[in-house]
């Protein structure tokens, strides 16, 4: 999927972000076991706000500030779930199309749609996205700087980007709705859920590794925004060679993790830390210590209780972030 990632780059790293985002993920599957045919969400920040599925047929709001919501605006779930209900028609109609472009018959097959828009709040610069995906890859998408034409990746998404581009009214209502409606809206979910949004926690730091022979894993779990940044450094300075930095992951509670790893040589490691950043305004700072490193080469029984957990917590990200390249590899009202 794709990576939306709001950085104002200040000194080595970045200073707090005033970029925000509301997007939206349609999934439309065939013959996926024990999965609804059709799912849509709705985030803002990143953060879940509202879900429909095949299987419900409504919305459901997923954060008590949505409730602001329904109040003002009380035919704000009737109206929703009837345009969730027009798109799960729609998909389905489209994976038979693609299937046909494809030359496909049956066995799994999905289609998802990921469109919204992010701002500003200093500059007042806007930017919008609509993009399809078709069985795990691009298909085609709306030409994020203008706004006005459709990207192709795939000889058999030509036939819908001629249609979009020769149907002018249709690209011109899109480009309305990113570069009007969807700020609009945007900019009220995050005055509702201000005092959630606008929080700010920070992480536990731990260094993991499976065992001697493999890297260190510095992990952080627990903060939000996921404004962050993590990296070593060696002797005061930020290194990159024999680093592998992993992307950031949601946490089940609205929190979020990532992990950077080192490979190391034989060489001083009283040298090396690993720091943390959130937003720019937060350092923690974990020197590499053997002491300090959890590992599973000790028997079960020994282990101390915080890798027990962070192993299971990493376990269930996992599983989700499978299922998530599963259903579409790269990266919406």
């Amino acid at each position: 999927m794709l990576r939306l990632v709001f950085l104002l780059l200040m000194e080595t790293h970045f200073s707090a972000a005033v970029t925000h985002s509301l997007k939206y993920f349609y999934t439309g599957s065939s013959q996926v076991p024990n999965f609804p045919e059709f799912v849509a969400v709705g985030l803002v920040d990143d953060v879940q706000m509202v879900r429909y599925d095949s299987n419900t047929k409504k919305v459901e709001p997923k954060q008590d500030w949505m409730s602001r919501v329904t109040e003002e605006d009380p035919q704000y779930l009737e109206r929703n779930t009837g345009n969730f209900v027009g798109a799960q028609q729609s998909f389905k109609a489209n994976i038979d199309i693609a299937k046909q472009r494809f030359n496909q018959t049956g066995g799994v097959h999905i289609v998802q749609k990921m469109y919204g828009c992010e701002w500003d709040d200093e500059t007042g610069d806007i930017k919008g996205f609509h993009q399809y995906g078709y069985d795990g890859e691009d298909f085609v998408a709306l030409d994020s700087e203008k706004m006005e034409s459709w990207i192709a990746p795939k000889q058999e998404a030509l036939i819908t980007k001629h249609k979009w581009d020769h149907n002018r009214a249709f690209t011109l209502r899109k480009k309305n709705y990113f570069t009007q409606i969807c700020p609009q809206w945007g900019k009220k979910y995050v005055n509702y859920g201000r005092s959630s949004l606008m929080r700010t926690e920070l992480p536990s730091v731990s260094l993991l590794q499976k065992n001697s022979s493999f890297p260190v894993s510095c992990h952080a779990t627990g903060f939000y925004p996921n404004r962050a940044e993590m990296f070593w450094r060696k002797d005061g300075e930020e290194i990159h060679e024999g680093v592998d930095k992993g992307e950031i992951l949601p946490n089940h509670d609205g929190t979020f993790q990532m992990t950077v790893d080192l490979r190391l040589s034989s060489e001083d490691w009283t040298k090396y830390e690993c720091v943390f950043q959130l937003s720019g305004d937060n350092n923690i700072v974990t020197e590499l210590d053997r002491g300090r490193i959890l590992s599973n080469e000790a028997k079960p029984n020994d282990m101390n209780l915080p890798i027990i957990v962070a192993l299971v917590v990493l376990a269930a990200v996992v599983v989700a972030v499978v299922v998530g390249v599963v259903l579409y590899k790269k990266n919406g009202k």
